[in-house]
């Protein structure tokens, strides 16, 4: 009877669900792509790829499948890859018919669409080198059972992008969704608008406030609605979702910007702290980061099935980082200007969100980041070996810091001929 109850249960969340989204799609709609088509150059498309496979060759062919596409996700990732295969699959017949609008817009000719929730995804029949689940999982009646789905069609070799809420950045979140609940507030356009007028009354040290001056959901109605009126939402920490992952057959890999988790960034190096965190195993490390920070409200990161062949980690112990074929980010600037004490330069990451996250760099370091240029490895930038000390620094906070990934494959020729 416990499973039939709890069989019930889920199929009430899942309608509920749903139906919210067909009455509110999310993210919103979207009319035009052009400008995002034109932000993907091969350079992008290169970094991109040695972010989630830094020991396999570039490829833009691969197989993608985006799940939970929402109204545009789909698309973008077909424009983003105009090689690749993508699939997109939601049970929001609405975000499907979005997308679609979108594919005939564009003349996208590398996508397909369907109807269907993220736990029947093997009804596809194929498998895939690449998963994208964004804003989903946490949405599930059964996420634990949606994220096995996910890695049943995920190849052997392939990687899978997920993101999910994290509970400390989302406890004023998770306040006023309990003030709704008590309210009875629906998700009628009056009920949303009344919602978004009283929002603005907020006492100023409300734990919603940060986000409501930097989240983009809560500057239009149905992100409103999403954050704040979904029927079914729940987050993960740092040690729950290693063990969501775990749990599914799957291995973690990587943050997507991994420097706020990282006590050798930003305004933890300086805390008394730092070295008793940097001796704790990573996964520790990234726990007791997040509590720190406090504020982080959602999880972005790369996993592989935990049976993946030939993964290897970036690692700068002994002398196999030196064939690492650095990759700038794009989305790193070059600060030059209003100079902390001996910096030529400061590097930054407009991905990341917190100040404090930012990489001075001395004159013979910047000239090492100036040499960068894609496909050279760090001992051919940095031939001389006198300067392998400063190199090994640079480039190992480089990597913390989201300035660059690494093209690993071809390492161990590299290093034969060095020898």
């Amino acid at each position: 009877m416990a499973a039939i109850d709890d069989e019930l249960a889920g199929a009430a969340i899942t309608a509920k669900v749903g139906a919210f989204y067909e009455e509110h799609p999310y993210p919103p709609a979207v009319d035009d792509l052009k400008g995002y088509r034109r932000k993907w150059d091969e350079r992008r498309r290169r970094a991109d790829a040695h972010l989630f496979w830094p020991h396999e060759p570039y490829r833009d062919d691969r197989s993608i499948l985006i799940a939970g596409c929402g109204t545009s996700q789909a698309a973008k990732y077909a424009l983003r890859w105009p090689r690749a295969q993508v699939v997109g699959i939601d049970f929001s017949q609405a975000s499907i018919d979005q997308t679609e609008r979108l594919r005939r817009k564009h003349g996208i000719r590398n996508l397909e669409l369907k109807q269907l929730p993220v736990g029947r995804v093997g009804e596809l029949a194929r498998s895939f080198d690449h998963i994208v689940c964004t804003g989903v999982l946490h949405h599930l009646p059964d996420p634990d059972d949606g994220l096995r789905a996910l890695r049943d069609v995920l190849e052997l070799g392939g990687a899978m992008h997920i993101m999910v809420y994290a509970p400390y950045g989302r406890a004023g979140v998770y306040m006023l969704q309990e003030y709704c609940r008590r309210l009875g507030i629906g998700t009628t356009k009056a009920e949303i608008r009344d919602l978004a007028a009283s929002l603005k009354v907020l006492p100023p040290d409300h734990p919603l406030r940060p986000l409501l001056r930097n989240a983009p959901d809560f500057r239009d109605e149905a992100g409103l609605a999403d954050a704040l009126l979904n029927p079914q939402d729940r987050s993960y920490s740092v040690p729950q979702l290693f063990e969501f992952l775990a749990g599914a057959g799957l291995a973690f890999g990587r943050w997507l910007r991994q420097a706020a988790y990282l006590p050798q960034c930003g305004a933890l190096l300086l805390s008394p702290h730092q070295r008793m965190l940097s001796r704790l195993p990573l996964a520790d490390q990234y726990a007791a980061t997040e509590l720190f920070r406090g504020s982080i409200a959602q999880h972005s990161l790369v996993a592989y099935r935990d049976d993946h062949p030939t993964r290897r980690e970036v690692d700068f112990e002994g002398d196999a980082w030196l064939d690492y074929v650095p990759i700038r980010l794009p989305d790193t600037i070059v600060v030059e200007e209003r100079l902390p004490p001996g910096a030529a330069a400061v590097l930054i990451n407009r991905a990341h969100t917190y100040t404090d996250i930012y990489l001075p760099i001395d004159a013979p370091q910047k000239a090492l980041f100036d040499a960068i240029d894609d496909h050279r490895s760090i001992a051919q930038i940095a031939p001389d070996p006198a300067s392998h000390p400063v190199a090994r620094i640079l480039f190992e906070r480089l990597w913390c810091y989201d300035q660059v990934v690494f093209d690993m494959v071809g390492m161990d020729s590299r290093r034969e001929k060095r020898r």
